[in-house]
């Protein structure tokens, strides 16, 4: 990005602040975050700690306009910052403020304050807009989903573009508002514990709240037509589950499984302690994609999930992520295998517990289903690379790496290490290597080489290796032409969990 010269009518505003840099101190903020893997993604130069979204929603015609009032504080003197948003901008304020701005690639808007912002300093910024989400292409794709009486916003890595402008990156997390007015008779699902729900002049305004530090991509809004179903946990949070009112063959199922969250997250709590945030729940609306997503709280989940029947696992693995992946979210992209190797493992954990298959069959079966030559191993699940960020070996050999660590620590210190990890880093943001020290620290044992071995080297562990981690420890006497055959038996659970491998979107 280019470098903008500030006008002099700014100059001439920033000399009468009472601040120790001078003019040329202040410089734009950087148009990305700094992540490799999608180097447009976040902005430099500030943290939003809220966002306040006032939104109106025509279903018919897939209008959107909004006021979104974003909390932040500056990070270094600032000239000019960006944000990442797609659809059309009427007015920014920085501080009530009127300030210029600017489109500029494919999803970045330039704001430039009428004066300088020292580091340091609390700001309000207040971005009001108006557009067509579904219509909005960036790098030829859309977020938004349209559905047959609304819209959906879910999508990995990013969906927030599409309807809010945001610090669109895991390591800038916020607490959310999410207002939105529909037309009566129809409702809308977000994060967190709904507010309010007030009609009036043929329009329902509902108002939702998560009071927990949530990534922009975990923020979800859904527009439509929905049975809404709700409980209480023991301890008293409130659940709410919504399904589309045309699901069509797949309604049973789903609800047969989504109506399991309670259940599944009481069971969750005692293998990753505390459920971190204030609500639970799901939601099904009728899109024809085919994945699920862990949005906070309220997990997404396509009709497809649930073609084949009732489907707990995915519910498991959904859930899961609300400790390894929302609570703690990645530092960047590549630690993705801190968010989809555990909850694929609990998924492993659910079928031990329901007598499907243990995780050690489950991780036998991984190891021995694939060759040495099958693509499968050439994916290193702790840093896979953006085009294989959501390769079936990241979900996959990601938990098989996981059940090495538990059979080379033993039981007691791995089940400490899966409760303390989500509690020493609660709401926060880890890299892989900060889970290996943890590991490290916890069990007291030397682990980068295992860790090596199982998620980044390009290539399938050998025998031995395997042996070591009692990870199929028969394996090479299956290679052996005089050997009797020991390839595992496909556990029961299998083809659930595989089903719920699309897990998640990606693009």
């Amino acid at each position: 990005m280019h470098r903008k010269i500030i006008a002099p009518s700014v100059l001439a505003a920033s000399l009468l602040l009472v601040i120790p840099a001078s003019a040329a101190d202040f410089t734009p903020g950087a148009p990305g975050i700094g992540d490799p893997y999608y180097p447009a993604s976040g902005n430099g130069g500030y943290d939003v700690s809220h966002y306040d979204l006032r939104l109106t929603y025509q279903p018919k015609t897939d209008l959107l306009e909004g006021t979104a009032t974003l909390l932040a504080t500056t990070q270094q003197d600032l000239s000019r910052f960006n944000l990442d948003f797609g659809l059309a901008v009427s007015e920014v304020r920085v501080n009530g403020t009127k300030a210029s701005f600017a489109k500029s690639g494919s999803h970045e808007l330039e704001v430039t304050p009428a004066a300088p912002l020292p580091k340091g300093r609390a700001i309000t910024v207040v971005v009001k807009y108006a557009g067509k989400p579904f219509e909005l292409k960036v790098d030829g794709w859309t977020a938004w989903q349209r559905t047959p009486d609304g819209g959906v916003a879910a999508q990995e890595p990013d969906s927030a573009v599409w309807w809010f402008p945001s610090n669109d990156h895991p390591l800038d997390k916020a607490t959310y508002d999410v207002t939105v007015k529909v037309p009566d008779g129809t409702q809308t699902v977000s994060n967190g514990v709904l507010q309010s729900q007030s009609s009036k002049l043929g329009w329902t305004t509902y108002h939702w709240r998560s009071n927990k530090p949530q990534a922009s991509y975990l923020t979800t809004l859904a527009v439509g037509k929905f049975d809404i179903t709700t409980d209480k946990t023991a301890s008293g949070l409130p659940i709410l589950n919504a399904y589309s009112k045309d699901l069509g063959d797949n309604d049973g199922a789903a609800r047969a499984s989504v109506e399991r969250t309670k259940d599944v997250a009481e069971w969750l709590e005692s293998v990753f302690g505390s459920y971190p945030f204030n609500a639970l729940g799901g939601y099904v609306p009728n899109v024809p994609t085919h994945f699920a997503l862990e949005t906070q709280t309220r997990p997404f989940y396509s009709p497809a999930q649930f073609a084949g029947g009732a489907n707990v696992s995915v519910v498991v693995h959904e859930l899961a992520h609300q400790w390894y992946g929302d609570s703690v979210s990645v530092k960047g992209w590549k630690d993705i295998w801190d968010n989809e190797g555990f909850a694929s493992y609990a998924q492993w954990l659910w079928s031990e517990k329901e007598g499907e298959g243990t995780a050690q069959e489950l991780a036998d079966w991984v190891y021995a289903q694939h060759p040495a030559d099958d693509p499968f191993w050439k994916v290193k699940p702790g840093d896979p690379g953006p085009d294989d960020q959501f390769d079936g070996a990241v979900y996959d050999r990601g938990a098989l790496a996981i059940q090495a660590l538990r059979n080379t620590v033993g039981d007691a210190s791995f089940f400490k290490i899966l409760k303390g990890w989500p509690a020493e880093h609660a709401y926060g943001n880890a890299a892989v290597g900060d889970f290996v020290k943890y590991a490290e620290k916890v069990s007291g044992k030397p682990l980068a080489e295992l860790f090596d071995t199982w998620l980044y080297q390009p290539s399938k562990p050998s025998a031995s290796a395997a042996t070591k981690a009692k990870v199929a420890p028969r394996a090479g006497l299956a290679a052996s032409p005089s050997a009797p055959s020991a390839a595992p038996v496909e556990p029961k659970s299998w083809k659930k969990i595989t089903e719920s491998h699309a897990a998640h979107g990606g693009h």
